[in-house]
This record gives structure tokens, sequence and C-alpha cells, in this order.
């Protein structure tokens, strides 16, 4: 999407009558406005998406309460559990993966190799294993692979001294969202803080989506230290 394009989408969200708000709910995520995404959908997964970007799994936990186990629920109960910390988040996303994988849920199962993929970053070796399987995917439908996945696996390349890391987070950011996560990692990977900081500003998006992603002590720890809270 062109700056230009996007500006002038943002400021149609403002002006949008509340007959329209429904209807214009996935369009504000998109656009990088969750807050304005979770107060108007009244789709259980969409608003459970814009939560995790504001850092609010609790609240995207309870709306997942009523939405059953099958695949999709799944995947977002698992980000969720991972922005909790909590020590079943991987066990979660194995069985998000288990179900996608018997539903043959696409999205959700390029969903969750991206989980896997930040959950295993430590060893960046079980993080390309994870994040394969979601390249896999876009070669079996012909889709181009997703920003976010190829974001985490542009740092996961870094993290083993490779070459291929800068080129495939440049795909990332050509290929992501103004104001999305995979914005925000992609620049991260490029050494670009002060850009992933107004990018992960604009779109209100807490600092767990970087958790892991950068030192506490580098220059780019310092920059995304100052930017929205963690949830």
């Amino acid at each position: 999407m062109a700056a230009h394009d996007y500006a002038a989408a943002t400021v149609l969200l403002e002006v949008l009558t509340p007959a329209y708000r429904q209807q214009a709910a996935p369009l504000a995520l998109q656009l990088g406005q969750p807050r304005l995404a979770a107060a108007w959908t009244d789709q259980p997964l969409l608003q459970v998406a814009a939560l995790l970007r504001l850092g609010e799994p609790a609240a995207a936990l309870e709306v997942l309460r009523e939405q059953g186990q099958s695949a999709r629920p799944a995947a977002l109960r698992a980000r969720a559990v991972w922005q909790l910390q909590q020590q079943d988040a991987r066990s979660l996303a194995e069985e998000a993966r288990r179900r996608a994988q018997a539903e043959g849920d696409a999205a959700a199962l390029v969903a969750v190799a991206t989980l896997r993929g930040e959950q295993c970053l430590e060893d960046p070796f079980a993080a390309l294993r994870a994040l394969a399987e979601g390249l896999k995917i876009a070669e079996l439908t012909g889709d181009p692979a997703d920003a976010h996945l190829l974001a985490v696996l542009g740092h996961a390349q870094l993290r083993m001294g490779s070459g291929k890391g800068r080129r495939t987070a440049e795909k990332a950011l050509e290929r992501s969202l103004p104001a999305s996560p995979a914005r925000v990692l992609a620049l991260l990977a490029l050494d670009q803080p002060e850009e992933a900081m107004a990018q992960a500003s604009s779109g209100e998006l807490a600092a767990v989506w970087w958790r892991g992603f950068i030192t506490s002590g580098s220059a780019s720890g310092s920059e995304m230290g100052h930017t929205v809270v963690d949830g």
C-alpha cells in the first residue's frame, strides 16, 4: 500500500458514521487501528486479533472462551497465552498446529508456524524448521509467503550469521502493511529502530510483539523501550 493511500484510508476511518463502522472493522485492523477494530467489529476472531495487537491477551482469551477448539481460535489462543508467557504456550501452539493440519486450514498453519518460529528464536535452527512449514504452505497454495513469517525468518537467519537474513527482511518489509507487527519486525531486522518505533506507535502495537527480537542493552532495545507498554 502506497503511503498516500494509507493516509487517505486512515482519514476515511476517522469520519465514518456509525452505520458503516462494523463493516469497516477489518479494514481498520489492516490499517493499524486495532482499537477501532476491536470496538467496531461483531466478529469475535477479528476482535481477538485486534486485542492481541494491543497487548491485551487476557481480554482476548475471554472472547475466545466461546469460540470452540477449531484451528483458528486455537492459533489465536496460543498467541494469547504466549503473550502472557504462560508455561503451556508451546504445547498450545503444537495443538493448534495439529488442528490446522487436520482441518487443512492454510492460514492457521502459517500463523502457527510464525508463532512457533518466535517461540524457538533462541535456537535459530529450530526456528528455521518451524518457519519452513509456513513457507511450504505458500509453495503449495501458490501464494506469496506471509510478511510476518518472513520477518521472523529474517531474524532467525541473521542470528545464524546468514547473508540471507537481510534479504529476507527486505522482502518482509516490502510485503508488510503499515503499522503491522510484520513491518516492525522487518525494520528491526534491518537495524532501523527509529522507524520501527514510529510504525509500532502508529499501529498501537504492544511491545510484546517484539519481545525476544531485541536485547535490552542494544540500541534497538533502547529505542523500542520508549514506545508502547508491554501487554
